[in-house]
């Protein structure tokens, strides 16, 4: 069974100046995005920025997000790391937070090797008893899970999905080749959402949801739907501001533009720092061609 499908907002998580978390802000933001028809909550993925949170700060900001959503959609957690047994803690606290599923990163910086990655999501998987959604993003990690290794954890009875954001659709096709169709497949790239879909996908994990909640969400169920043209006009009015959000590392643009927006979620955590002028520019043309603001 599906963790969902659609659009999955890979949400944000609002600081105040001193660098803590913003939970009132926070679940305003959830509130308006399951307002706007987004699909899922993930929180505390790389937009979330858990790579600069604390275990403590991790933790509670899964387990307010659990609360404050209250099963009105699925909420899936990030717990990855470089580290099994940080996995391991991390996975089973958000599934005592009440979460609805885990994402999870591969290993970074020490990197694994394909016989790694089996050992380290499979002990994961068989530490919790909720979904696990496999987390491929080579371009942050160094570290690629090859598609054979994909379906090699799609045995695991609880690794049931991938978000496949390595930006190699050879390699997303392969993977539907080889694991069937009771392993889902998400778009981790906001400009492949449709050629993701073609091939099998049931939706993204998506950056663009945050500031395009609706469009996002009616993107993926047009295509869905069978009304293909719509999509595809969906997805390419959206590819200026999707560049725009990318044009540094994210989250410095998505943050910046739903301040822009008037949202006031606050800074990223250093070193994540300010827009340079240029880049900023490119972000607000793009959001105003958008008609955001």
């Amino acid at each position: 069974m599906s963790v969902f499908t659609g659009a999955g907002v890979a949400i944000i998580t609002p600081m105040k100046a001193n660098g803590e978390v913003n939970y009132e802000k926070l679940g305003e933001f959830i509130d308006y995005q399951i307002e706007n028809s987004t699909d899922a909550i993930v929180i505390c993925g790389t937009t979330g920025e858990a790579s600069t949170l604390t275990h403590e700060e991790h933790i509670e900001t899964i387990r307010f997000a659990a609360d404050h959503v209250k099963k009105r959609v699925p909420v899936i957690a990030g717990t990855g790391s470089n580290c099994t047994e940080t996995a391991v803690y991390l996975s089973q606290e958000a599934q005592k937070a009440g979460v609805d599923a885990c994402l999870v990163v591969t290993p970074y910086y020490n990197k694994a090797t394909q016989k790694g990655l089996i050992l380290h999501y499979t002990a994961v998987a068989n530490s919790i008893n909720i979904p696990i959604i496999l987390y491929n993003v080579p371009g942050r990690t160094g570290c690629n899970i090859a598609p054979k290794t994909v379906a090699e954890l799609a045995k695991v009875k609880n690794i049931v999905a991938v978000k496949e954001a390595s930006g190699n659709l050879s390699q997303v096709a392969e993977i539907a080749a080889l694991v069937g169709p009771d392993f889902d497949i998400y778009s981790g790239n906001d400009d492949q959402i449709l050629p993701v879909l073609s091939l099998g996908g049931k939706g993204v994990i998506s950056v663009l949801s945050n500031v395009a909640p609706k469009q996002t969400h009616d993107m993926v169920m047009h295509y869905l739907n069978g009304d293909t043209k719509a999509a595809t006009k969906l997805q390419l009015d959206a590819i200026e501001l999707i560049s725009a959000l990318f044009c540094e590392v994210n989250p410095i643009p998505v943050k910046t533009a739903l301040n822009e927006m008037g949202y006031a979620v606050g800074p990223c955590v250093a070193p994540l720092c300010e827009m340079e002028p240029k880049n900023l520019e490119t972000l607000r043309t793009a959001l105003k061609n958008y008609g955001l603001i």
